[in-house]
């Protein structure tokens, strides 16, 4: 048994990470201000002799005696980190300060879900790691994006200053039961509009591409290279490659849910990034992790999830 800190451990990832990692017998503090996690998502788990939740920011200090450290505090959809962007860039970068100077201390193991958003609108497709992005540093996605890029940067200065034993994913575009119904993204966007027999909207013309992965997917990758030797540091994407325009998604969602919502189209916001696709050459060779879950198979959970939220 391990005694594992996750930072964010009530937001939509972190609670399904929380429950896997319980679920192995792990003793679990869950970290979480409740900005956009809620207690809700690890309601099932507050019973459990092993899970214990705390509420708490990181942007100030936290001490624990822990073995590893899952650093997922931050929010990742565009309506909560614009809504305060001052915020998400402190939460990203004190936030990753603060976990590595607890890591520093303790001597343990620290993972940070860094973002496909460090890419930025890419001029290289599919996006390896191996490539530095194009991203706005004074727009107004450059919160969410500028402060993973920074968080990334500290990581690694931490390594080879303090020897502190890290991990670094970039994790694309994830979805899946207990996403927030009003969270701005695209899937749960498409899905409560088609659920309501709403107009769904798409920003663009629609040929923008993106490519979705189901949430147990994203948190076999994690825990793979939290698990996977200390040389391996990343970072290493984590996403599926299958690759689909939002006028592809917009039509599925509506035909899986038998919705008579019409699409209508609105202009692209700024710097929304036109194609986003990740190589997951690395995770195949250094994790043997790729997804399994197909879109029709997530969708039709997803779809599933929200109808109990109607």
């Amino acid at each position: 048994m391990k005694r594992i800190l996750v930072t964010g451990g009530a937001g939509f990832i972190g609670s399904h990470l929380c429950e896997k990692l319980v679920s192995e017998g792990n003793d679990v503090i869950c970290l979480d201000n409740f900005y956009t996690g809620s207690k809700e998502n690890v309601w099932h788990l507050l019973g459990e002799h092993n899970f214990e939740i705390v509420r708490h920011d990181v942007c100030q200090p936290y001490w624990a005696e822990v073995d590893e450290i899952y650093n997922l505090a931050c929010p990742a959809s565009p309506v909560y980190y614009q809504n305060d962007p001052i915020q998400t860039t402190k939460t990203s970068v004190f936030g990753a300060y603060h976990m590595l100077g607890l890591a520093r201390r303790t001597k343990c193991k620290i993972l940070q879900t860094s973002t496909s958003e460090v890419y930025g609108d890419p001029a290289v497709h599919p996006q390896p790691e191996s490539y530095w992005g194009n991203v706005n540093t004074i727009g107004i996605r450059s919160c969410y994006d500028e402060g993973k890029r920074c968080a990334e940067t500290m990581f690694f200065d931490y390594h080879r200053l303090h020897g502190v034993r890290i991990k670094v994913i970039r994790i694309f575009n994830t979805y899946g039961p207990r996403m927030a119904a009003n969270d701005g993204r695209v899937v749960s966007n498409f899905i409560m509009q088609a659920l309501r027999g709403e107009d769904i909207t798409i920003y663009g013309d629609g040929t923008q591409t993106r490519s979705f992965q189901y949430v147990s997917d994203l948190i076999d990758g994690m825990t793979r290279m939290m698990a996977s030797d200390d040389d391996f540091l990343g970072p290493v994407n984590i996403g599926n490659p299958g690759e689909f325009t939002m006028l592809e998604l917009a039509e599925k969602v509506i035909a899986m849910t038998g919705s008579k919502s019409k699409i209508i189209f609105r202009p692209l916001p700024s710097d929304d990034p036109k194609k986003r696709r990740p190589d997951i050459s690395l995770a195949k060779e250094k994790l043997d992790w790729e997804p399994k879950v197909k879109l029709d198979e997530g969708l039709a959970k997803t779809i599933e999830y929200f109808k109990t939220k109607i």
